[in-house]
């Protein structure tokens, strides 16, 4: 559509468009107009009228006119962008009002009625009452879209009038609001945010339990919060623009604080006494930063000053208790010592002379002609005895050992089977002697722990020993196995024994306390359950019993649950014996030996494996660091590799007896032992061990510590004279 009734001037900067009354008569093209005069006055007025044409056929804005009753007539294109309707849809239909927003026509109409005390319709009159009584009218107004959608307009009133200045109509130029009204809106909510960030930023300084103060590069303060005024008992007026040195015991102190900060950045844990004004002094710890703002330019220095009056007491009080338990310490170490001490010297003068005893009473025993009856009853006292008080010096000696933390402990993975198996072998002629019925479990199921090999088995053979000891005449013992959860495994022994009363069981776990068998025919110490217990808690495990008077007893022990000792290597292909160990194999004239000292057959299968992978290696193994000395010094192998925790005698007494033996002192002994911390490995390298390796095994690192050892065992021979 194309109207070129009336002329339109650009004012206003908010609107982009406003326009001027129109008059009535205006015709852009002078049709009365003849010859060149005619053709001069032509041509500005079709260059107002193409201006004009652009206008209204704008998209940016829309331009609707209306007649006097506010009837739409005019219904530009950029009307129709806004909403959504053509021109047919609305001229000669409807006014403005219907398609703005009816609850702000009524608003507006009792606006303007009260601001111009006079009664104004709503609806259309609402829009165009100031206008029509010559009033520039800029509004906002809400659009009503023909898909009901809603948007907020700009709207600019303007009168039309013809000659006699008589209104004709109305046009109501309008710009979409929308963009306005979301940077407004954005711009609402960051104020609101700006307000709330100060507001939480001021609750977090007043919420401090620390006295808390900004102050510029000379020691002015410029804030505080609240504890700030309690610690001084100024309010804040009164500290802001003070001096910050002036509220301390040491102002001279103080204003070094400042200035250390402002040369270093920051201070931390710097001691102030805080002085009040009442006269109240605060032992505080200093702690400040310097603060800039975005240009890093300094603003001043922001401290922290947190009362520390109880905590100086508390470290005046911990000092003190600290010196006493130093001293208590040092006297139960020294206690301790001297009991370890005293023990180890009983132990030795004890067995020295217990040693000739058991020894002529057994010569006296075996003598040729044998001893008479008489004499042959007296010496079996004699050797009972005998052998009766060795068991009870070894058990005090273990306890003593447990009790001062010199216990050494090898945990690995190991065959609980395994253990239940050999303690089965060692204690059948007892149970056999006293006519009990022994039941252990089938090897069917193979049951591994984190514990120690050695420890386990004593453990073992103490509860069986028991067991069979404080049955009962023709009784059974019963041994089983299970899982216990989800990471134990539970071991129990039933006896068909007297049982023990709720009072006995509270007393169960006390040294040297029989439990009223201190008059019985069996002999005991009262102290194997007591070290039962202490190992097995050591090894991370628990021990209990269940009794009933009558029914028997049973004892069981849980420990962590293992899986079997495996390789620790993630493709078993790549550590296969390579080129290179075959070619170093097909080099060596004859076969080299390796002696393996262990006591767990688990760990035994495993190096045996490994060995078997190589083709340059023959293993000897040694269950035992006697038996291991013994075939050293017989088979002279190349390399030895040695338990830590070995039956009898550990792997470090194995190794001094082998260094100091000049027949063996050239072998190369390697360590390979579960404890794998890093002073262990240090004290075995301080031993003397020519490598230290740790469980599981690292396939690669022991085939290359083997190499190494072989290597150097080749090139340092045989000792001279051997």
């Amino acid at each position: 559509m194309q109207h070129y009734g009336f002329a339109t001037t650009l004012f206003e900067p908010r609107l982009a468009l406003s326009c001027m009354p129109i008059r009535a008569g205006f015709t852009p093209i002078m049709e009365n107009t003849s010859g060149n005069a005619a053709q001069a006055v032509q041509q500005p007025l079709l260059k107002a009228g193409a201006l004009q044409n652009a206008i209204f056929n704008s998209a940016n804005f829309s331009c609707i006119a209306t007649d006097a009753q506010g009837v739409i007539q005019i219904f530009n294109v950029g009307a129709e962008r806004m909403l959504g309707y053509k021109a047919e849809d609305v001229v000669d239909k409807i006014t403005p009002a219907g398609i703005s927003d009816a609850q702000e026509l009524i608003a507006r109409a009792a606006s303007l009625s009260l601001e111009l005390d006079t009664q104004i319709t709503p609806g259309f009159e609402a829009l165009v009452f100031k206008a029509s009584r010559g009033i520039e009218d800029i509004y906002e107004l809400t659009y009503i879209r023909k898909d009901g959608s809603r948007f907020p307009a700009m709207v600019s009133v303007t009168a039309l009038r013809d000659a006699q200045d008589k209104v004709i109509g109305y046009l109501l130029i309008g710009t979409d609001n929308t963009a306005r009204k979301q940077v407004e809106a954005e711009q609402a909510l960051l104020d609101q945010r700006l307000r709330d960030q100060q507001f939480y930023t001021r609750s977090l300084i007043e919420s401090n339990i620390d006295a808390l103060m900004t102050t510029d590069p000379r020691g002015i303060i410029s804030d505080v919060n609240q504890q700030m005024e309690a610690l001084t008992g100024c309010t804040r007026d009164e500290l802001i623009g003070a001096p910050f040195k002036n509220y301390f015991t040491d102002p001279e102190r103080a204003e070094a604080a400042i200035t250390r900060v402002l040369r270093e950045g920051k201070v931390t844990n710097y001691e102030l006494t805080a002085h009040a004004v009442d006269g109240t002094e605060t032992v505080v710890s200093y702690n400040a930063t310097t603060f800039h703002n975005r240009d890093n330019q300094l603003q001043g220095v922001f401290a922290a000053a947190r009362d520390v009056t109880d905590r100086k007491q508390f470290e005046y009080t911990l000092q003190e208790n600290n010196i006493e338990l130093e001293n208590a310490r040092a006297a139960a170490e020294k206690a301790n010592l001297a009991k370890s001490d005293f023990l180890s010297s009983m132990s030795h003068e004890l067995r020295t002379p217990l040693n000739a005893v058991l020894g002529f009473a057994q010569l006296m025993a075996s003598d040729t002609p044998p001893p008479s009856s008489a004499q042959k009853l007296s010496i079996d006292q004699i050797l009972q005895a005998g052998w009766y008080l060795l068991r009870l010096i070894n058990e005090i000696l273990d306890l003593a050992m447990i009790e001062s933390g010199k216990v050494t402990l090898s945990q690995e993975s190991m065959s609980l089977t395994e253990v239940i198996q050999d303690c089965q072998a060692m204690i059948e002629p007892q149970a056999q002697k006293r006519g009990v019925q022994l039941t252990f479990p089938l090897l069917d199921n193979l049951f591994y722990v984190h514990a120690d090999r050695t420890r386990v088995k004593q453990v073992m053979v103490n509860l069986l020993s028991n067991a069979i000891k404080y049955n009962r005449a023709e009784g059974s013992v019963v041994v089983k196995c299970a899982t216990s959860g989800s990471d134990r495994v539970r071991v129990s022994v039933t006896d068909t024994g007297t049982g023990l009363t709720p009072e006995q069981l509270a007393q169960l776990f006390q040294p040297f306390n029989r439990l009223g068998q201190e008059s019985s025919v069996e002999e005991g110490t009262g102290i194997g359950l007591v070290v039962t217990k202490q190992l097995v808690e050591l090894m991370g495990g628990v021990i209990g019993v269940e009794s009933r008077v009558g029914a028997g007893s049973v004892f069981w022990v849980e420990l962590p649950a293992a899986s079997a000792p495996e390789l620790a290597l993630d493709d078993i292909d790549k550590i296969a014996v390579d080129k290179s160990n075959r070619a170093a194999a097909d080099q060596l004239q004859s076969q080299r030996t390796l002696l393996y000292v262990e006591d767990n057959p688990a760990n035994l299968v495993l190096v045996e494996q490994l060995i078997a992978r190589r083709g340059d290696l023959t293993l000897l193994t040694a269950i035992n660091g006697h038996l291991g000395i013994q075939m050293a010094r017989a088979h002279q192998p190349d390399v030895i590799l040695m338990d830590i925790n070995l039956p009898g005698i550990s792997g470090y007494g194995v190794l001094k007896i082998l260094l100091e033996d000049v027949a063996t002192a050239h072998i190369p002994i390697m360590a390979l032992s579960a404890n794998a911390v890093p002073r262990d490995i240090q004290k075995g390298m301080d031993a003397g061990f020519f490598r230290y390796l740790t469980k599981p095994i690292e396939v690669v690192e022991f085939m290359d510590a083997l190499d190494v050892a072989l290597r150097h065992a080749e090139k340092n021979g045989l000792p001279s004279g051997a």
